[in-house]
């Protein structure tokens, strides 16, 4: 790791990543404000097409996202999500047939040109198309049928977090209305306060005790929580210089479980659903290894603490605002400024 040795130490809270991921919860509140009559008439224009089929577009943390909004959408609809790649589009410039098809393009910046050639030929395919952005005026919010803006404000550190909780909140906010259940709608009305709790409920120092020398670890999730397990990991080797994979808790199962150890650090996330028992499985046998498990999880009362009473489709949002604060503050223990990770830009354009 590159210690910052030129200048004083940088103190946990005074990071932009610090203080941008401790807004969420005000832009949570703010977007379903502003947003409200916005996915009301996405969701009438959604119903009237009818889609078969919804496929999702993006890289990166804005991936991560898609990966939960899959869950999201598949568990409460019904309806069979895929993950388009870019490159079939912007390199290979294969047509797609999807006339069928919702297509959710997630962009913070709404301006990468592989992201605007796929979104542009599922147009040209007669597909609905819908953008999760926060730069309202961007290409990307031109193009489409349908903008949802993620209404994060302007965000300086590299790694993203209140924008990529705002988009979470974006698709839960699209999916509640959309389904018009009950308990969903209750899920998407507590979020914004629940947030402002998460955020005080503060892992850092279990997150630097147990990993501020290690080298490699494992994040596990399942099902609503596998899109968070993929951001943490991301997080981890973007801010801490640390290689972490991220895992769904019965892939892991498979091969990665060979090293997997005495001493081995493994993050594991839980939420309240048909998923835990097999996370609490897990994290037992890893424990039984000789494994140093973090463990966020409401059945367990572990050393990483979770909103209480949180419907599982909201809480693995709630988990990821926790574990923001403790990935800030352990990059900083392991001598990284998290705003400025080495070798990246904080927009990225691929084709």
């Amino acid at each position: 790791m590159s210690a910052n040795t030129s200048q004083a130490p940088i103190q946990p809270e005074s990071t932009l990543m610090h203080n941008e991921a401790a807004e969420a919860s005000a832009v949570v509140a703010r977007q379903f404000d502003a947003n409200a009559e916005r996915v009301q008439e996405a969701v009438a224009r959604i119903r009237e097409f009818d889609p078969q089929v919804v496929v999702t577009m993006a890289r990166g943390s804005s991936d991560h996202a898609a990966m939960y909004g899959k869950y999201l959408i598949e568990t409460q609809l019904g309806l069979v999500v895929a993950s388009a790649a870019p490159s079939v589009s912007s390199v290979y410039q294969v047509p797609q047939k999807l006339d069928r098809a919702l297509y959710i393009a997630i962009s913070q910046s709404g301006a990468s040109p592989d992201l605007l050639a796929s979104v542009r030929q599922a147009k040209e395919a007669g597909a609905l198309t819908l953008a999760l952005v926060n730069v309202e005026d961007s290409p990307l919010a031109e193009l489409v049928d349908i903008v949802l803006p993620l209404r994060a404000g302007k965000e300086n550190s590299v790694a993203a977090t209140k924008s990529y909780i705002a988009t979470l909140s974006g698709l839960l906010h699209l999916v509640s209305e959309w389904s018009g259940r009950d308990a969903l709608l209750t899920a998407r009305n507590e979020l914004s306060a629940q947030l402002a709790q998460a955020w005080e409920l503060d892992w850092t120092d279990a997150g630097v005790s147990a990993l501020k020398d290690a080298r490699n670890l494992f994040v596990i999730g399942r099902g609503l929580g596998f899109g968070i397990a993929l951001e943490a990991a991301l997080k981890f080797k973007e801010t801490c210089g640390l290689h972490a994979e991220g895992f769904s808790a019965a892939e892991v199962k498979h091969g990665p479980m060979a090293i997997v150890n005495e001493g081995f650090p493994v993050l594991a996330i839980a939420q309240e659903d048909d998923t835990r028992a097999a996370m609490d499985e897990l994290v037992k046998e890893y424990r039984a290894r000789g494994a140093v498990v973090l463990y966020a999880s409401q059945s367990e009362p572990g050393n990483l603490p979770v909103v209480a009473d949180a419907n599982p489709i909201t809480a693995p949002i709630l988990a990821v605002q926790s574990f923001y604060r403790m990935v800030n503050g352990l990059s900083v223990a392991r001598g990284h400024n998290p705003d400025t990770p080495p070798h990246l830009n904080k927009v990225t354009e691929t084709v």
